[in-house]
Protein backbone atom coordinates (compact mmCIF):
# COMPACT_ATOMS: atom_id res chain seq x y z
CA UNK A 1 0.00 0.00 0.00
CA UNK A 2 2.96 2.11 0.46
CA UNK A 3 4.12 1.71 -2.64
CA UNK A 4 1.30 1.76 -4.83
CA UNK A 5 0.23 5.61 -2.65
CA UNK A 6 3.49 7.07 -3.41
CA UNK A 7 3.43 5.80 -6.82
CA UNK A 8 -0.13 6.52 -8.08
CA UNK A 9 0.24 10.53 -6.76
CA UNK A 10 3.72 10.34 -8.65
CA UNK A 11 1.75 9.64 -11.59
CA UNK A 12 -1.26 11.56 -11.50
CA UNK A 13 -0.19 14.70 -10.75
CA UNK A 14 -3.11 16.15 -12.51
CA UNK A 15 -5.53 14.73 -9.70
CA UNK A 16 -5.99 15.68 -6.06
CA UNK A 17 -3.99 13.93 -3.69
CA UNK A 18 -7.25 13.49 -1.60
CA UNK A 19 -8.55 11.26 -4.50
CA UNK A 20 -6.23 8.68 -3.60
CA UNK A 21 -5.91 8.93 0.14
CA UNK A 22 -10.17 8.46 0.03
CA UNK A 23 -9.16 5.54 -2.62
CA UNK A 24 -6.71 3.86 -0.40
CA UNK A 25 -8.73 1.93 1.69
CA UNK A 26 -11.13 0.24 -1.29
CA UNK A 27 -7.84 -0.67 -2.73
CA UNK A 28 -6.63 -2.16 0.56
CA UNK A 29 -9.32 -4.14 1.57
CA UNK A 30 -11.50 -4.18 -1.63
CA UNK A 31 -9.01 -4.53 -5.07
CA UNK A 32 -6.27 -6.44 -3.70
CA UNK A 33 -7.83 -9.27 -2.08
CA UNK A 34 -9.37 -9.64 -4.92
CA UNK A 35 -6.21 -9.59 -7.42
CA UNK A 36 -3.81 -11.79 -7.83
CA UNK A 37 -0.51 -10.14 -7.27
CA UNK A 38 3.22 -10.08 -8.03
CA UNK A 39 6.19 -8.47 -6.61
CA UNK A 40 9.56 -7.59 -8.09
CA UNK A 41 12.31 -7.53 -4.88
CA UNK A 42 15.93 -5.96 -5.03
CA UNK A 43 17.82 -6.42 -1.85
CA UNK A 44 14.57 -7.78 -0.54
CA UNK A 45 12.22 -4.86 -0.63
CA UNK A 46 9.25 -4.64 -2.76
CA UNK A 47 10.26 -1.81 -5.55
CA UNK A 48 6.95 -3.09 -7.48
CA UNK A 49 4.19 -4.61 -8.27
CA UNK A 50 1.71 -5.89 -10.23
CA UNK A 51 -2.01 -6.70 -10.30
CA UNK A 52 -4.40 -8.69 -12.16
CA UNK A 53 -8.13 -8.63 -11.81
CA UNK A 54 -10.50 -11.47 -13.12
CA UNK A 55 -7.94 -12.88 -14.62
CA UNK A 56 -7.93 -10.56 -17.47
CA UNK A 57 -7.57 -6.95 -16.26
CA UNK A 58 -4.45 -4.87 -15.00
CA UNK A 59 -5.49 -3.16 -11.98
CA UNK A 60 -1.98 -1.87 -10.88
CA UNK A 61 1.45 -2.14 -12.37
CA UNK A 62 3.86 0.71 -10.25
CA UNK A 63 7.29 0.82 -10.02
CA UNK A 64 9.46 3.16 -7.14
CA UNK A 65 10.32 6.09 -9.14
CA UNK A 66 13.68 5.63 -8.32
CA UNK A 67 13.98 2.37 -10.30
CA UNK A 68 11.97 3.99 -13.15
CA UNK A 69 13.59 3.02 -16.74
CA UNK A 70 15.32 -0.45 -15.13
CA UNK A 71 12.88 -3.05 -16.75
CA UNK A 72 10.97 -3.43 -13.71
CA UNK A 73 7.91 -2.85 -15.03
CA UNK A 74 8.51 -4.78 -18.33
CA UNK A 75 9.63 -7.83 -16.44
CA UNK A 76 6.79 -7.38 -14.55
CA UNK A 77 4.08 -7.21 -17.38
CA UNK A 78 6.14 -10.09 -19.32
CA UNK A 79 5.11 -12.61 -16.27
CA UNK A 80 1.42 -11.73 -16.48
CA UNK A 81 1.68 -11.48 -20.27
CA UNK A 82 3.25 -14.91 -20.25
CA UNK A 83 -0.06 -16.59 -18.31
CA UNK A 84 -2.39 -14.54 -20.04
CA UNK A 85 -4.21 -14.51 -23.72
CA UNK A 86 -5.74 -11.84 -23.71
CA UNK A 87 -5.30 -8.26 -21.15
CA UNK A 88 -7.03 -5.00 -20.59
CA UNK A 89 -6.58 -2.16 -18.45
CA UNK A 90 -7.73 1.29 -17.66
CA UNK A 91 -4.73 4.63 -17.27
CA UNK A 92 -5.40 8.10 -17.25
CA UNK A 93 -4.72 9.76 -20.64
CA UNK A 94 -2.62 12.80 -18.92
CA UNK A 95 -0.09 10.02 -18.01
CA UNK A 96 2.26 10.05 -21.00
CA UNK A 97 4.56 7.97 -19.88
CA UNK A 98 2.53 4.88 -18.73
CA UNK A 99 0.43 5.03 -22.26
CA UNK A 100 3.79 4.95 -24.39
CA UNK A 101 4.61 1.97 -22.15
CA UNK A 102 1.85 0.02 -22.36
CA UNK A 103 1.81 1.16 -26.14
CA UNK A 104 5.21 -0.43 -26.56
CA UNK A 105 4.49 -3.26 -24.67
CA UNK A 106 1.69 -4.29 -27.51
CA UNK A 107 -1.71 -2.88 -25.62
CA UNK A 108 -3.86 -1.03 -27.94
CA UNK A 109 -6.76 1.56 -27.45
CA UNK A 110 -9.85 0.50 -27.39
CA UNK A 111 -11.95 3.40 -25.51
CA UNK A 112 -11.94 7.20 -24.11
CA UNK A 113 -13.57 7.53 -21.12
CA UNK A 114 -14.11 10.31 -19.06
CA UNK A 115 -14.03 10.09 -15.53
CA UNK A 116 -16.43 11.93 -13.65
CA UNK A 117 -14.74 11.61 -9.80
CA UNK A 118 -10.95 12.67 -11.43
CA UNK A 119 -12.24 15.04 -13.79
CA UNK A 120 -9.75 13.26 -16.31
CA UNK A 121 -10.45 11.08 -19.36
CA UNK A 122 -8.78 7.24 -19.16
CA UNK A 123 -8.19 5.16 -22.35
CA UNK A 124 -9.10 1.27 -22.04
CA UNK A 125 -6.36 -0.55 -23.59
CA UNK A 126 -6.45 -4.55 -24.64
CA UNK A 127 -3.79 -6.40 -25.14
CA UNK A 128 -4.25 -10.38 -26.81
CA UNK A 129 -1.82 -13.17 -27.73
CA UNK A 130 -1.20 -13.28 -31.85
CA UNK A 131 -1.77 -16.69 -32.64
CA UNK A 132 -0.28 -16.81 -35.92
CA UNK A 133 -2.38 -20.21 -37.03
CA UNK A 134 -5.58 -17.56 -36.99
CA UNK A 135 -4.01 -14.82 -39.54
Amino acid sequence: MTLWLASTTQAHPFIAQEYWLQSAELVRHSYLPQAQSWVYLHGGQVVGFISVLNECFVGALFVKQEFHGKGIGQALMAYVQQRHRWLSLEVYEQNLRACAFYRKLGFRQMQRLFNQETQAYTLIMNWAVVDLHDA
